[in-house]
């Protein structure tokens, strides 16, 4: 057991609170695993921008995740406006915010030379303020093939689960096989040495923020589809979700170490942390109280494990 990789014991981790969740509802474990599946898709896209943003060292998160996607949800159906032929052009457009907003968030770290932590949540609040006039009474029903899609099975496994674990390939591609990924790596071990290298850490920096934001972006599009509409509330939970399924997946908060595949099992163990609680009868606050403790207690563990090796 001391042997196995660090990205294995939060797929064990999940594996075991399934059972108990299996055993304790008494229903098909395949139907949860699909929605275990699902539900995770999403967490795990903005999960790998959060990944990226975390392994460029201490102090680096992005807090502007839920509120972009709140924004680009919005912004994604309102250019559909209900219309299967716009979806690409409603996709584009909420990308093309994302990207704006990651771009936004490295011009204030850069140019204002403030904390990340304090930047991106100051750019938490505009976006929040944006949403507000460009969303407010927007109650328009996403396109019916965007909502087929994100309901669709290939072979009996969900497309959006498909979709993340390609997102999720691209993602160790990048940062295991080209300069950007190794120059992310190496700024979050020590950023001026990186920089004494030749190595272009800042714009490293600001790809790394751009490229957090599109997924959070893309994320909100998606999952305005697969909840039927949009709303500027709807990234809320993935604030400390996107945070905890990083570290609990392996991936160091000192920086400079990133675990792709844990990702995964973050998510999966979160969601069905989530159905054994609620299969329990525990209120939604009680959930939320339960849920916090546990991701707490899987950080403390993870981070000794970190400092052990």
């Amino acid at each position: 057991m001391p042997n196995l990789p660090v990205w294995s014991w939060s797929f064990l981790a999940a594996l075991l609170v399934w059972v108990l969740s299996f055993t304790i509802a008494g229903q098909g474990a395949g139907g949860m695993l699909v929605a275990a599946l699902s539900f995770s898709a999403f967490t795990v896209m903005v999960g790998l921008g959060q990944m990226f943003v975390i392994t460029l060292g201490p102090g680096n998160v992005d807090l502007s995740i839920p509120a972009t996607i709140g924004l680009a949800s919005a912004v994604a159906m309102k250019v559909m406006g209900g219309q299967d032929g716009m979806i690409a052009v409603g996709l584009l457009a909420a990308l093309g915010c994302g990207l704006l907003i990651g771009g936004f968030n490295y011009l204030l770290i850069r140019l204002l030379r403030i904390p990340p932590i304090v930047a991106t949540l100051s750019a938490s609040l505009i976006i929040q303020s944006v949403g507000i006039s460009y969303g407010r009474g927007l109650q328009i029903k996403p396109p019916p093939a965007l909502t087929d899609a994100t309901f669709a099975r290939l072979l009996g496994v969900p497309v959006l689960a498909i979709a993340a674990i390609v997102l999720s390939v691209i993602a160790a591609i990048l940062l295991q096989r080209t300069i950007y990924g190794r120059t992310v790596l190496a700024a979050g071990q020590n950023m001026r040495a990186a920089h004494f290298a030749g190595l272009s850490v800042e714009r490293a920096r600001l790809l790394t923020y751009i490229l957090s934001g599109g997924l959070a972006a893309l994320c909100g599009a998606l999952l305005a589809g697969f909840s039927g509409g949009s709303s500027l509330s709807m990234g809320r939970e993935y604030l400390l979700s996107s945070i905890a399924v990083v570290v609990l997946g392996g991936t160091s908060v000192a920086g400079g170490r990133a675990n792709v595949p844990g990702l995964w099992g973050g998510a999966l163990f979160l969601f069905m942390v989530s159905t054994l609680l609620n299969t329990a009868g525990f209120g939604s606050g009680l959930r939320d109280v339960f849920t916090g403790l546990i991701i707490v207690a899987g950080i403390a563990i993870t981070g000794t494990r970190q400092a052990l090796r």
